[in-house]
């Protein structure tokens, strides 16, 4: 193992989104399967989409299909380097930001990669702590992210302001009443698990379960038309279960 610290959750900064809210997408490169798992476990930790790729002709094709935001870019690779991966990637994507990793530490190795087109560098051994927070300021630098508010519940390109009682999918105002934001605020606080319509009702209208499912059912339907009319929908039914809140594909 080649990073050290691996828990960069002490001291958490403010999450950051992309500006639209939807997660901030990240290709990792590298050719060592344990360094790989452990920089995605600390990305998707801070809420990011990852992708690892092991070689560099796979990280251009994954690249291609995950337009991803930034790439952590070993420079050893197996088939080519990671000079040449910057190179492609950069024809299709300018204004991606990269963060090479070199096990080189000379000062010539450090500017020949800079020179390359990569926005910073990282040697190993590294903390994981450092690789977050070198992609973070490249990311913000580049205009390509923005801090979430400590208000702000997002998932996908849904956001909501807990303290402004204002929603947005995709940048633009969803009006909401004062059940439907409470009920949203629960989905939100809970993306990508399934919520019977028990906890629903115990959480949002603090009713214990007496036949008032269709209470559930008539407010979900009063979201979805606000939430997911005309778009990739967000909220899905699981028969028998309940709802899932989560970030449409």
């Amino acid at each position: 193992m080649t990073a050290t610290n691996p828990s960069a959750k002490s001291a958490r900064a403010p999450a950051l989104t992309r500006p639209d809210g939807s997660p901030i997408r990240v290709l990792v490169v590298d050719d060592e399967p344990s360094l790989a798992e452990v920089l995605s476990s600390v990305l998707r930790y801070e809420g990011w989409e990852v992708k690892t790729a092991a070689d560099g002709s796979t990280a251009v094709r994954t690249a291609r299909d995950f337009a991803p935001d930034a790439v952590i870019l070993d420079v050893m690779l197996p088939d080519f380097d990671g000079l040449e991966v910057l190179r492609r990637l950069r024809a299709e994507r300018p204004h991606i930001c990269v963060l090479f990793l070199t096990a080189r530490d000379s000062v010539e190795d450090r500017i020949v990669g800079i020179t390359a087109g990569g926005d910073d560098y990282v040697t190993k051994p590294f903390s994981l702590e450092e690789v977050l927070a070198r992609l973070r300021g490249l990311l913000r630098r580049a205009g390509l992210a923005r801090a979430q508010s400590v208000s702000e519940l997002a998932v996908g390109d849904l956001v909501m302001d807990e303290d402004a009682r204002e929603v947005r999918r995709a940048g633009q105002i969803v009006e909401l009443t004062a059940t439907e934001f409470e009920l949203l605020r629960y989905l939100m606080r809970n993306p990508r698990r399934v919520l019977s319509k028990t906890q629903i009702l115990d959480r949002v209208w603090n009713y214990d379960f007496g036949g008032q499912a269709h209470i559930v059912e008539l407010y979900i339907s009063y979201l979805r038309k606000k939430i997911d009319a005309g778009r990739e929908p967000m909220i899905h039914t699981v028969r028998g279960v309940g709802y899932v809140l989560k970030p449409a594909r």
